[in-house]
């Protein structure tokens, strides 16, 4: 039963990444909207094309027209969406019946679960509130928070010990780098939801950086009918957009703070390579970072961005899993298989 879980579980990973790209593909695409209602489509399953469907969409809602080419987008993302909620409940369920309890802690189902939902009911405040950018933020963190609590709940299945022997303060340095890669997950994904990202051209610095303000920084979108391609002022965008920027150095040092350590563990090549993937990962978001202002934010690589960034979440997530291990049996050596 472990084995197939396992496989269940990896499966569920990928399911979990292709959703958290498509979810990218869709606010990139400006195709959020491309279904003005939940969880159909202009009061169908799936994009009306025939013409008594789209008679039934024009009076529904007569002030839009059925854009065909967003609307798959957006209904191939709930279709992916829904998808993955299924398999954790699938999970969950297998779980709930199981009488084995060494196959990963049941309240790691359960929030799974629970985090499912409650992104299900994001998704549709998003759409009915009109791409709110609080909403959508959290929406962007709610899909990243329920794939690193799968490869964690992977790894919880796979390992049980491991091979180390570390210092607390490289532990701590892990889950405080860990700690601030999510602040800038979240500041990439407020910029997103304040399409902000072409407000700051230039490099290394913006060529309008003279338009940056503490207090813009504070400002929130006012009530808006719709939110679509942004309502804040361009000083905001600007200073939330520069404001990524200088966390992002602050992220790559930490993580390099965090990793060069285990670099030096040569008897643990398990944590020297999970802290090589890690540096590895952020120094290609960093290069396509940059290659994205250059080239003036092409939608597919600004889409790869979004992956990455996911990647590097869930390397640094494996890290602090096997240096937790570590910490678990006081640094002796264990085997693992």
């Amino acid at each position: 039963m472990s084995k197939v879980r396992i496989k269940v579980a990896v499966f569920t990973c990928f399911v979990a990444i292709t959703v958290v790209t498509l979810g990218a593909f869709t606010r990139l695409s400006d195709a959020g909207l491309g279904c003005p209602d939940w969880p159909g489509c202009y009061g169908f399953l799936t994009v009306p094309n025939e013409s008594h469907e789209l008679s039934a969409a024009k009076d529904n809602f007569p002030h839009l027209d059925v854009e065909e080419e967003k609307a798959w987008i957006e209904m191939i993302h709930r279709y992916f969406a829904s998808f993955l909620g299924l398999l954790i409940l699938v999970l969950a369920c297998v779980k709930l019946f199981s009488k084995r309890e060494t196959e990963g802690p049941s309240r790691h189902y359960y929030l799974l679960l629970l985090l499912v939902l409650f992104q299900g009911a994001l998704g549709m405040w998003t759409v009915t509130m009109n791409l709110q950018p609080v909403i959508v933020m959290g929406h962007l963190l709610g899909g990243f928070s329920i794939l690193a609590l799968l490869v964690l709940l992977v790894l919880r299945l796979k390992y049980n010990t491991i091979t180390a022997s570390v210092t607390k303060l490289t532990y701590r340095l892990c889950y405080v780098a860990l700690g601030v890669l999510i602040i800038q997950i979240a500041l990439g994904g407020w910029l997103a939801a304040n399409y902000a990202a072409p407000h700051c051209t230039g490099l290394p610095l913006c060529d309008n950086l003279q338009l940056f303000s503490w207090q813009s920084l504070l400002t929130l979108p006012e009530a808006s009918a719709t939110y679509e391609f942004g309502v804040l002022p361009f000083e905001s965008r600007v200073s939330i957009h520069f404001i990524h920027r200088v966390w992002a150095v602050t992220t790559v040092l930490m993580l390099l703070a965090a990793c060069w350590p285990l670099l030096k563990v040569s008897q643990n090549q398990i944590l020297r390579r999970s802290a090589l993937v890690v540096l590895a990962l952020v120094s290609i978001q960093v290069l396509v970072g940059a290659a994205i202002v250059h080239f003036q934010f092409p939608l597919l690589l600004t889409l790869f961005h979004n992956f990455m960034a996911a990647m590097v979440l869930l390397a640094m997530v494996r890290l602090c899993f096997f240096i937790s291990l570590a910490q678990k049996v006081g640094g002796k050596y264990v085997s693992i298989n």
